[in-house]
């Protein structure tokens, strides 16, 4: 029987290819099986940050979430598909790790930071050889666009999600110096009223595409009606002590 393949999550980093890391660039370059996340009908963000660094004659695998948009987060619905989808594609992977293939998965921003291969890591990494390959950060390339440091001397930093039910958002921003607020997209309205009940809605940026093509950075009061994409971060920076 030929060894079995490893499966290498693989970080990209925040969205600008010149972001990855050394390691993550060698094994894009050899790599003969490359999967990734998308859309139905998209090419996919972690796909279109490697385009054309991938070697000539790779396999791609794109793996299509399904449509979760019309299930609440909340109904059980929503956590019964998404399985479903993970437990498919962790399969395909486990399929090709057999066959002697290593597989590179692509991942926008760190594997194990709100990422979707985690979810193919638990199901994968008891079984088969899976290694993962840190990277820098969206929310890091956001807060460096802003040009200003998130936080400083003792500021606590907090990471909150933009699908958390409105008094939670607002509780968690007036209880912490500094700010990142992810998944904003069709939740920007609730972010900014939670801001405004936190009385931090002055101070917050809004950063779209960080470091990708078509980066825009504004106060996010001044952003009032504006669709956001799902690739948006808010921050609010720290202003804690420094000498």
């Amino acid at each position: 029987m030929s060894p079995r393949g490893t499966l290498y999550g693989l970080g990209l980093g925040p969205g600008d290819p010149d972001l990855m890391t050394v390691r993550a660039h060698r094994l894009l370059q050899r790599a003969t099986h490359v999967a990734y996340f998308r859309k139905a009908g998209r090419p996919g963000q972690a796909r279109r940050i490697v385009d054309g660094l991938l070697p000539e004659g790779v396999t791609e695998h794109a793996m299509e979430y399904p449509v979760t948009t019309e299930i609440p987060v909340d109904d059980p619905a929503y956590n019964q598909r998404l399985s479903a989808f993970y437990a498919e594609c962790a399969a395909q992977l486990r399929a090709l790790s057999d066959a002697g293939h290593d597989v590179v998965v692509l991942c926008e921003g760190d594997p194990f930071f709100y990422g979707s291969f985690m979810h193919l890591y638990t199901r994968l990494v008891q079984t088969h050889p899976v290694q993962v390959v840190p990277a820098i950060t969206g929310m890091s390339g956001a807060w460096t666009a802003t040009g200003q440091p998130i936080t400083w001397g003792d500021d606590v930093l907090t990471v909150l999600m933009g699908t958390l039910p409105e008094a939670r958002l607002a509780r968690h921003m007036a209880d912490s110096e500094a700010l990142v607020v992810m998944k904003i997209g069709r939740h920007i309205d609730k972010v900014r009223r939670a801001l405004t009940t936190a009385g931090r809605l002055q101070d917050a940026w809004l950063v779209e595409f960080a470091t990708m093509p078509g980066q825009k950075v504004m106060r996010l009061a001044e952003a009032d009606g504006r669709v956001t994409p799902y690739f948006s971060i808010v921050l609010v920076h720290g202003q804690g002590r420094r000498p």
